[in-house]
């Protein structure tokens, strides 16, 4: 009898949009004949503790909870969206019932995050701790009922569970301990984002090897078909979401996400954690890309493509241009001489581009060369006012505290952003964080700092005295303060942040109307 696979997407994280990395290999595995079931315990989960019965007692928890079914039925209605105000309201007071139905006292749970009180995220300690005591978990009632439906032959079965974000790291393991003492028959593996940083830090000592068959790192298809036992030329496919709820998601339309490239085709940036971390840089075709989305586009009809590539090529940019997929999309873009040009970014526009995320980092030319960014500022405004003219909006992020940076450099961010606001739809303000397997790390005084055996980050002493209270300091006094900088700010898409952003173009051009 063939081995039946169930892939999970555990609690908790932001459920805009289904989970990618299941989807692509169920995809993967049905075109090699290889049966398989996918279950997003996130979205099941948030639904979960959404609809648990509640008593509040203060004015806002009395509200939100009256409003709740009401608001997140407008979190799928695109109307929503045009109204900045309401759309923040219906966001905040969602988040304000899941943060309410759980033990608030030793729980910090929102829309996008998920953290236990004396538990830490960094120790494997304390994840060994969620394992052992998984009764304990908010989710536990949920994994019990679920899983009995789907681990019905459990002796048959290969549970892999995508475990990416560390809000996803204390549930996960929580289920881990579920299934290990429930069903010891089953074949647990373990995948995803997190665990693939993990594998690859340096001195990496595997602590979980009583809990997992293997731990994969990066691309898990290969590797599952290899565990099962296939020893033919494997085929490729578009990722499969057929298992899972498309109609459940908070957002106004379906998002399909689909990675064309795994690693950065740069991989240059100082300090980056992808290039820390030694990944590779390797793409599909544009053709198959194509195919692909279009597949999807014709199978789900989208309102909406997420390309998760770290940056979308310009080769691919282009095959869009000249041969569109009939939907709008966005994704991380680097800046290049084809953003800048006007004419190619109306044509981008019109092939569905309606928003990228640009990786601008800073407003010195100083900082960007010495973080060997490969962009000058010259030409990233002349991307920012190309793109605003062709109506894509633009998620710019930026970084302070990076070892090249002073207070100086960051006025300079400061007066960049003031200069370019108009070509700015939405921002996103990060301190920098040292990788642990930086190249660099060794030219920095790294401080006396534990954060635990599964932590990715050191903290240094700055060599410029610029350090982590200083850069914080400047972001609440000077940089977000700005009038110019502060609306930008403002329509931040809370919780969800760039995974909504995309549905606020229209909001952006009302705010520019002469006449809004």
């Amino acid at each position: 009898m063939q081995n039946q696979i169930l892939l999970i997407f555990p609690p908790q994280a932001k459920a805009c949009e289904p989970p990618a990395g299941i989807a692509r290999i169920a995809g993967f595995l049905r075109a090699n004949n290889q049966v398989c079931t996918l279950w997003d315990a996130n979205i099941e989960a948030q639904k979960h503790l959404l609809a648990q019965e509640q008593h509040p007692t203060d004015t806002w928890s009395k509200r939100a909870w009256k409003n709740s079914k009401a608001n997140i039925q407008s979190l799928r209605d695109p109307k929503l969206y045009t109204n900045l105000d309401r759309y923040q309201r219906a966001v905040r007071d969602t988040n304000r019932v899941l943060a309410q139905s759980c033990d608030t006292s030793t729980i910090t749970i929102s829309l996008a995050d998920y953290q236990e009180a004396g538990l830490s995220l960094h120790q494997s300690e304390d994840l060994l701790q969620a394992v052992a005591n998984y009764k304990d978990s908010v989710f536990f009632s949920l994994y019990e009922q679920r899983l009995q439906e789907l681990l019905i032959n459990s002796k048959e079965m290969i549970v892999g569970i995508s475990l990416n974000y560390l809000s996803q790291a204390l549930p996960a393991f929580a289920l881990v301990g579920y299934l290990k003492e429930k069903y010891p028959d089953c074949r647990l593996i373990i995948g995803g984002g997190l665990i693939t940083s993990w594998l690859r830090s340096p001195g990496w000592q595997n602590p979980f090897a009583d809990l997992f068959e293997q731990m994969i790192a990066g691309e898990g298809e290969l590797p599952l078909l290899k565990l099962l036992g296939h020893d033919i030329q494997p085929v490729s496919s578009a990722p499969d979401f057929d298992d899972l709820p498309l109609d459940d998601y908070l957002s106004p339309g379906l998002i399909i996400p689909y990675g064309a490239s795994s690693g950065c085709y740069w991989n240059r940036c100082s300090f980056c954690p992808e290039k820390a971390e030694g990944g590779l840089y390797s793409k599909l075709s544009s053709v198959q890309v194509l195919d692909d989305l279009k597949q999807l586009v014709h199978t789900y009809n989208p309102t909406l493509i997420h390309l998760l590539d770290n940056a979308v090529a310009p080769e691919l940019m282009r095959q869009m241009v000249a041969d569109p997929i009939g939907r709008d999309w966005y994704g991380f873009a680097r800046v290049s001489q084809e953003l800048s040009d006007p004419e190619f970014c109306l044509q981008l526009r019109k092939s569905g581009c309606v928003m990228l995320k640009l990786g601008i980092e800073s407003g010195s030319q100083e900082v960007l060369d010495e973080m060997d960014k490969g962009i000058n500022l010259k030409l990233v405004e002349q991307t920012l006012t190309a793109l605003r003219s062709a109506g894509i909006a633009t998620y710019v992020y930026l970084l302070f505290g990076t070892p090249a940076e002073t207070l100086q450099e960051a006025r300079k961010t400061l007066d960049f952003t003031v200069r370019n606001a108009a070509g700015i739809g939405f921002l996103n303000l990060a301190v920098f964080n040292l990788p642990n397997n930086s190249q660099e790390k060794a030219e920095l005084q790294i401080r006396d700092f534990s954060c635990g055996d599964l932590g990715l980050y050191s903290d240094f002493v700055h060599p410029k005295g610029w350090n982590r209270k200083e850069v914080r300091r400047f972001l609440t006094d000077e940089f977000k303060a700005h009038p110019a900088i502060r609306p930008i700010l403002q329509r931040d898409p809370p919780f969800f942040t760039s995974n909504h952003a995309p549905f606020m173009v229209q909001l952006l051009t009302i705010q520019e109307s002469p006449n809004a």
